[in-house]
C-alpha cells in the first residue's frame, strides 16, 4: 500500500466512524467530516468556535454527486466547472437529502466539485460529501500551508491527514458563485 492509499483508508475509517478531520484539500488546508453526519458537522461548528447560522460548504467528487443534494443543477454549472482553472464553489438553491445544519437560510449550500487526487478518492470511496471548513478558529486568518495551522486547533480535531503536510506553497480558498432563483450567476469571491 502506498503513502497515498493509506492516507486515504485512514482517513475514510475515520470518517466512517464519525471523527473530523483536518485535511488538505485542492486549496487550503481543512476541517472536514461525513457530510451527512449531523453530531460530527455540530463538532466542526464546535471546533471552529464558528456559529451555527454561518454555513459551511462541501467538497463532492463528481457533478453526479452534487445532483443528490440539490433540487436542480444548472446547466451552466457543469461548463463553468469542467473549464475553471482555479477551484470554483457554487452555490445552489434548493439544498436537500443534508443535515438542517449545512443548509443556509435561504435553503441553499455551496458545494465544490474536488479535482484534487486525494479528496477525491477520499469522497468516493465514503460515498458521500465532505464538509470543509478552512483550518482556522472562526474570525481568524485562514492557513496557506499546514505548518501554518494553529496548534491548538490541531489538537481538538480526531483525526489530522498526514498527506502532503510538507508543502509549503501559499493556497488560496476557491472562488464562490451562486445561483439565484432564477439562474442568475452572482460572483461572491473572486
Amino acid at each position: 500500500m502506498t503513502d497515498l492509499e493509506k492516507n486515504i483508508h485512514d482517513t475514510v475509517v475515520h470518517l466512517k466512524e464519525g471523527k473530523t478531520i483536518l485535511y488538505p484539500t485542492d486549496t487550503i488546508w481543512g476541517i472536514g467530516c461525513d457530510a451527512t453526519d449531523s453530531i460530527a458537522i455540530q463538532n466542526v461548528f464546535r471546533i471552529k468556535k464558528r456559529p451555527d447560522v454561518k454555513s459551511v460548504l462541501l467538497l463532492a467528487s463528481s457533478l453526479n454527486m452534487v445532483s443528490n443534494y440539490v433540487l436542480a443543477l444548472p446547466a451552466e454549472a457543469y461548463k463553468l466547472i469542467t473549464s475553471s482553472v482555479r477551484p470554483l464553489t457554487i452555490i445552489y438553491q434548493g439544498a436537500r437529502n443534508l443535515p438542517t445544519e449545512l443548509i443556509g437560510e435561504d435553503g441553499s449550500i455551496g458545494i465544490r466539485v474536488t479535482k484534487d487526487p486525494f479528496c477525491s478518492e477520499v469522497i468516493t470511496q465514503l460515498g458521500v460529501p465532505l464538509v470543509s471548513t478552512s483550518a482556522n478558529f472562526s474570525g481568524t486568518p485562514f492557513p496557506g500551508s499546514f505548518t501554518e495551522i494553529d496548534p491548538r486547533l490541531i489538537q481538538k480535531i480526531d483525526y489530522v491527514v498526514q498527506w502532503r503536510q510538507q508543502e509549503c506553497s501559499l493556497n488560496i480558498p476557491s472562488k464562490i458563485i451562486k445561483f439565484d432563483l432564477t439562474g442568475k450567476l452572482n460572483i461572491i469571491r473572486e
